[in-house]
């Protein structure tokens, strides 16, 4: 583990996303602390305005959870509460409570910790592999290639602004929209579906739980968007504030994060101040890997209340 992470200014420069990915998931034991819980310590990636994003203390939760379960036991599923904003410039406790551990399953319940307080819980369920029905949804079809699509880089290098600078150079992920990016600019149509292209940027070491892991990272990126879309809206929209209130994944197949994967959204429902999404995540070859849905806290100044209210 390293806390090259914790506490960057603005200026400092993280020179590969990928070492920053693979040391925000290298939980160290403290010496095998514990009280009822198994504790973990993590580091923090840097974040322009200085609040931890949510999926790496999903990811980083998830991998404390898989410590403590045998090597045979993979996650299939998760749901987790947003509590508190982290802190980015802070490390994060991770306390680790050994629920049940059945014939087939286990589960795990996670709290986040920064300064003696939760900024997450969640509960995670872990099963043996086994045999039994089978059935998946089918992936859209006349979807563009990932390749002929711009990057997330492309849109926003040209703008000189921190997060612009984050979005465009420190993710570890590549991410592609189907349709044009929100960064910036509002949607054209209104529509509340959204759709990306998604991998790392480079190859992550052969193991199962750290892609499930890195999957529960990257499905944080742009789930409230169709959300923004049916309403006409960037992320840039003057006075408007998003915070993920909460954040359920089930893990259905075997998944790389170093291939493409497409990530299929939309939005069921926004009403008194929050937006429910959900999304299916396919690999290239149309295999359905996982399956998430998040509920989030959406603003918008009073003066524009009216303009976006009863869109139905």
């Amino acid at each position: 583990m390293t806390d090259a992470y914790i506490g960057l200014d603005e200026e400092a420069a993280i020179d590969d996303p990928m070492d920053t990915l693979i040391g925000l998931l290298d939980l160290g034991s403290l010496d095998g602390a514990r009280t009822d819980e198994d504790i973990f310590l993590g580091p923090s990636q840097r974040q322009p305005r200085h609040r931890v994003f949510g999926g790496q203390v999903l990811a980083q939760s998830m991998m404390a959870g898989m410590r403590t379960v045998e090597p045979d036991r993979v996650a299939h599923s998760m749901h987790g509460y947003f509590l508190r904003p982290g802190d980015a410039n802070k490390p994060i406790t991770f306390g680790v409570q050994r629920l049940r551990d059945g014939r087939s399953f286990s589960a795990r319940r996670v709290h986040a910790y920064q300064d003696g307080v939760p900024i997450l819980s969640m509960i995670a369920s872990f099963q043996h592999e086994d045999d039994g029905l089978d059935h998946q949804s089918t992936m859209p079809a006349s979807i563009p290639d990932p390749e002929s699509l711009p990057s997330t880089a492309d849109l926003l290098a040209r703008y000189d602004h921190p997060v612009a600078r984050h979005m465009s150079s420190e993710r570890p992920f590549d991410v592609r929209h189907i349709d044009p990016a929100l960064y910036v600019s509002a949607p054209t149509e209104k529509v509340a579906t959204n759709a990306v292209w998604m991998k790392t940027l480079g190859p992550l070491p052969d193991d199962p739980n750290l892609h499930r892991a890195a999957l529960a990272y990257a499905s944080d990126y742009t789930l409230l968007e169709p959300i923004l879309r049916k309403h006409g809206l960037a992320w840039m929209t003057p006075g408007m504030s998003v915070a993920s209130l909460d954040h359920a994944m089930w893990w259905h197949r075997p998944v790389r994060v170093d291939d493409w994967l497409l990530y299929v959204q939309e939005s069921p429902s926004a009403q008194g101040a929050r937006g429910l999404a959900t999304g299916k995540i396919f690999d290239r070859s149309g295999v359905h890997v996982a399956t998430v849905a998040q509920e989030g806290m959406l603003r918008v100044p009073e003066e524009l209340q009216s303009r976006f209210a009863a869109q139905v």
